[in-house]
């Protein structure tokens, strides 16, 4: 399905930004909040139908109905999970052979096909489509450069398919252009992109020739060839034509609003554009598709705004979706995108550094004027007590001005007091500022070190060809789970080395049976987690739920619970949190 509308919408990328205006911006991302909210409701929803997918796969006596049963399950998992839809696929062809139904063998394998081009498995797609022999294609494919047919050549099951419906040809010339059109899109040599373009579009040809021209892959070709060649008027009708098939709010809507939206940002249209990408958007969390091109689209547009945490926010519930689904290329796609991110991030950071410093600045000169403020006042009152010995016909004079030195002395002692706080609290900030310093650099070199050393591990089994380690390594959330609970470990401990009668403290805000006392010595339950980093300053139960890696209901109930067992009010109970 590659690939030519996506080149054009990356070079637009940088030139348009929205115009949207803020209120109604913070209203669509109001929509995915709620979405991606509630996306654990829309993925249950799919498993279940999958579940029902499978019992009555599970009851099938006939072969026919064990294919269509199969065939459900796939399209089911195809936005899902990519492995669970080639499994399925593969089940299909199976029983297609068995029943010697060579039109949807033919069809299945060139789906099978697709689904490998579309994550990255080019020689597996060619393997299998050069294993299939039509004869009535049989022209088409020895036209076919020799070269690359032999070299693609398996020894795999090639079993002669007479093809009867144009249903399967047209899938199976689908399948061959998707493959060279994700070579073309991907190589790094000019001749060769040559090439598989001819391919691609030779067999893109034969494809549009072969398919209704209702079917989606005829559509999304059609416009994609208009956006490529500028006949964007035309692409947006034929845009209105596709729309027409699909219903709305569907998972392929969200597929026709997608490109409804590169239709508008190569017009400049920013108020349609943002629409339509949002519509997609909500589309896809609905319908728990798991590959997102949208999602990562509006990331990417909201950080280009200076939204960067909503963008931050986004790209990491895609990349979710992405590992879920099994994509490498949906992860290529991600990953410049978080780098960016973590730059301007860095950028921020920076901001914020200067900002503070001035700040200090400022505040230093303050103090300046106010000690020669309090130098001068100490030499009036001198002189105020040479003059009362001298004067004392005027000690009623002087007595009103000794009241008004008095009440400056007293606001001056206030405003001593207040910068005694606030110094105390600057000390407090920058031990506390200084102690996470060296512990993030020192983790940031450990993460570094632990990188290379897994950089090592995979080269050495990638030469030693030790795939299937690699495989079951990659699959695996033992790392991500051990490094989770040392980030954890070292948050209890730094955050137990500035506040030592944290835990104490804490406990003393609640009732005796709703206090919380950690099982081990230098760690901390979730509970006094969460209200550790409210202490430092970190109030939001999403940004919560994120570093401890809870659902913000969670996060949500937890602060609640403990609220409720508080001996002062729940509204003070937070506030007196962080003074401890």
């Amino acid at each position: 399905m590659k690939k030519i509308n996506l080149i054009v919408a990356f070079l637009c990328t940088f030139s348009v930004v929205f115009a949207t205006p803020q209120k109604e911006l913070r209203e669509y991302c109001k929509q995915i909040d709620d979405a991606i909210a509630h996306s654990q409701n829309y993925v249950a929803a799919h498993e279940l139908k999958i579940g029902e997918a499978r019992r009555a796969l599970a009851l099938e006596t006939t072969e026919r109905g064990k294919y269509q049963q199969s065939f459900r399950l796939y399209e089911l998992y195809k936005p899902f999970v990519s492995d669970s839809a080639m499994y399925f696929l593969r089940q299909c062809v199976t029983l297609a052979d068995g029943m010697g139904d060579e039109s949807s063998a033919v069809k299945c394998r060139s789906l099978l096909a697709i689904r490998c081009a579309n994550i990255g498995m080019y020689d597996e797609a060619l393997n299998i489509l050069d294993g299939i022999n039509v004869q009535r294609s049989l022209q088409d494919l020895r036209e076919a450069p020799e070269h690359l047919r032999s070299a693609r050549k398996r020894a795999s099951s090639s079993a002669t398919f007479n093809v009867q419906r144009d249903t399967a040809l047209g899938t199976y010339y689908e399948a061959y252009n998707s493959v060279y059109s994700e070579l073309a899109y991907y190589t790094r040599l000019e001749d060769m992109r040559q090439l598989y373009s001819e391919q691609a579009a030779r067999y893109e040809q034969l494809m549009l020739q072969t398919l209704p021209p209702t079917s989606e892959s005829c559509f999304l070709r059609r416009e994609q060839r208009a956006q490529a060649e500028g006949r964007l008027d035309e692409a947006l009708k034929i845009n209105d034509e596709w729309m027409k098939t699909v219903e709305t709010g569907s998972h392929p809507y969200a597929m026709v609003a997608l490109y409804r939206y590169i239709e508008y940002k190569l017009q400049g249209d920013s108020t349609q554009m943002i629409h339509w990408l949002v519509e997609s958007v909500l589309a896809d969390i609905r319908n728990s598709a798991m590959d997102q091109g949208s999602m990562w689209e509006l990331a990417n547009e909201l950080m280009l705004k200076g939204e960067i945490d909503k963008a931050s926010s986004y790209i990491s519930f895609t990349s979710d979706c992405a590992n879920r689904y099994g994509s490498r290329q949906r992860n290529w796609q991600i990953a410049p995108l978080l780098t960016t991110i973590a730059k301007n991030y860095k950028a921020q950071s920076e901001r914020n550094t200067t900002q503070l410093t001035t700040a200090l600045i400022v505040i230093s000169v303050l103090l300046l004027l106010l000690l020669g403020v309090l130098v001068f006042l100490h030499r009036r009152n001198k002189q105020l007590g040479t003059a009362r010995n001298a004067l004392k016909e005027k000690n009623d004079e002087l007595a009103a001005v000794n009241a008004q030195l008095s009440t400056l002395n007293d606001q001056l002692s206030t405003v001593n007091c207040q910068l005694s706080t606030v110094n105390g609290q600057l000390s407090e900030s920058n031990r506390v500022k200084e102690e996470y310093i060296g512990r993030f650099m020192s983790l940031c070199s450990q993460y570094i070190d632990k990188l290379d050393d897994y950089r090592k591990m995979v080269n050495r089994k990638m030469k030693n060809k030790e795939l299937e380690d690699l495989f079951r390594l990659s699959k695996s959330t033992e790392l991500k789970e051990r490094e989770l609970e040392e980030l954890l470990l070292n948050f209890d401990s730094v955050f137990l080395h500035l506040f030592p009668n944290f835990v104490s403290d804490f406990n003393s805000l609640l009732l005796p049976e709703m206090q919380v006392q950690p099982k081990e010595d230098n760690r901390l339950t979730t509970e006094i987690r969460i209200f550790a980093l409210i202490r430092l300053g970190i109030e939001d139960s999403s940004k919560i739920a994120e570093f401890l890696h809870y659902s913000v209901n969670t996060i949500y109930n937890y602060r609640a619970r403990i609220k409720n067992g508080a001996v002062i009010s729940r509204e003070q109970f937070e506030k007196q949190v962080k003074t401890l």
